[in-house]
């Protein structure tokens, strides 16, 4: 394989409960008729979000303020609430042992992704990449990681993605990578089953990025 890339919320760092929390208390409850599921929109763009709930549910709220919620509960998230996945260093270690280039593809703005990655020291990467600097759909749909791809010259079939959400892996699937679906408290109920395979702890994620290394 000839590069490694994360998502990063649910992979890098654990925020989707505190992302779940505000779907509940809030884009779910006050801004969105019907009753979405969270893994309708878990790994979509905020943008994205508010389009799809729109479309499919119809929401409440006008756009400007419904984004600035959002930007409002992402600063809360990323640099007070959310905290590293467990054994997020070794993972990314395991990978830079091996001088495999490694990045993070995620749907967030790039600025809550530098937030991320220097309140963690997540650093190096040879890639941070926002779904927002693809001029196309996001997550569920494969541009994000052809692109990413592209940016650290692999082929998709030559790259790992860790993912955790269904709309995360469909994207990263359809792009034709290798697909590593991660299971964990936040998306222990979910089919990950789309992806190429899934792993749930710390442990077998080394071991498996390990042994895709070696091929």
């Amino acid at each position: 394989m000839d590069a490694v890339l994360f998502d990063m919320d649910g992979v890098l760092v654990a925020s989707e409960a505190h992302w779940h929390a505000f779907e509940d208390d809030y884009v779910f409850a006050e801004a969105t008729d019907g009753d979405p599921a969270h893994e309708e929109v878990t790994g979509m763009n905020y943008r994205e979000i508010y389009d799809y709930l729109d479309r499919e549910y119809g929401v409440r709220v006008d756009r400007a303020a419904f984004l600035a919620a959002y930007r409002e509960r992402a600063r809360e998230t990323y640099l007070d609430l959310a905290e590293p996945m467990t054994g997020v260093q070794d993972a990314l270690r395991t990978v830079r042992d091996r001088d495999v280039p490694t990045g993070v593809v995620s749907s967030a703005r790039r600025r809550w992704i530098g937030w991320t990655l220097a309140r963690f020291d997540l650093e190096p990467l040879d890639l941070a990449m926002s779904a927002e600097e693809v001029r196309a759909p996001g997550k569920p749909e494969p541009h994000v990681y052809e692109a990413a791809a592209s940016r650290v010259d692999a082929d998709p079939a030559d790259c790992v993605v860790i993912e955790d959400s269904p709309n995360g892996i469909r994207s990263a699937v359809d792009a034709g990578t290798h697909c590593v679906a991660y299971r964990g408290a936040s998306n222990a109920d979910l089919d990950l089953s789309y992806a190429s395979e899934v792993v749930d702890s710390p442990g077998s994620l080394r071991a498996r990025l390990d042994a895709l290394l070696a091929e």
